[in-house]
């Protein structure tokens, strides 16, 4: 019974949670456009949907994804063999990027509009190889990012020094990128943080801090996602600096 009262209030609270996209949407269908929203039974079978959707997600990520991370961290970090954490770090940060929906379909995106614009041949295996040349580059940038995330735990490193390094450097690249990749470059830095990367990259970095002599978790344990969103903008920018020029 307590199972199903759970479940009853995350679906009500995930329904809170769209209340604003709601508001607005219907904001301005009737008081901008002045007219009623087009299918609206499919809208809110769709608002049913969505609503289902986030809650058997949160759940998802209370229930597997966060207990997975931290318990692999901890028992790695317990093992003390520091060469198998950063595999798994860096494996980590790259399978979960290369599955992530959202990059895929940027990707898929930006060669779409790179063969219109004539950058790349308009044939699908030119765009497949474009599209895919990209969601590795971010996979790899992202299991490197992770990687060095882990190092910065261990060694108790500032963080600021490293972001503000590498945020300089995104600027120093922007100004010899190819135009038409630095857009691309910056958004794919917020794709790779969506729903699959960030709870196992969150509970890897929490998991990893609290067993770990010295570092506390709210300080060291979160921060990686900084480095997740920074690193595929370095390594797009240089993408296209290799392949566009």
């Amino acid at each position: 019974m307590s199972a199903i009262m759970k479940l009853l209030h995350a679906m009500l609270s995930s329904f809170k949670d769209l209340i604003p996209i709601i508001l607005v949407v219907s904001f301005f269908e009737l008081f901008v456009l002045h007219q009623a929203p087009a299918e609206l039974g499919s809208i809110l079978v769709g608002i049913v949907f969505v609503v289902l959707g986030l809650t058997f997600f949160v759940f998802g990520l209370e229930m597997g994804l966060f207990p997975i991370g931290e318990s692999l961290a901890e028992a790695l970090a317990r093992k003390g063999s520091v060469f198998w954490l950063i595999i798994f770090s860096f494996s980590l940060g790259f399978g979960t990027t290369l599955a992530e929906p959202a990059l895929t379909a940027v990707a898929n995106e930006a060669a779409q509009v790179a063969a219109d614009a004539g950058a790349i041949e308009s044939n699908g295996q030119a765009m497949s190889s474009y599209s895919m040349g990209l969601r590795l580059t971010v996979a790899v940038s992202v299991g490197l990012a992770i990687l060095l995330g882990v190092i910065r735990i261990l060694k108790g490193w500032p963080i600021h020094y490293l972001i503000i390094g590498g945020y300089v450097l995104v600027m120093i690249l922007t100004s010899f990128a190819p135009a038409n990749i630095i857009g691309i470059a910056y958004d794919s830095g917020g794709v790779t943080t969506s729903t699959i990367t960030v709870p196992l990259v969150t509970a890897l970095g929490v998991g990893l801090a609290s067993v770990i002599k010295g570092r506390n978790p709210m300080i060291d344990g979160f921060g990686l996602i900084a480095f997740a969103s920074l690193s595929p903008m370095i390594f797009v920018l240089l993408y296209g600096m290799v392949f566009l020029n």
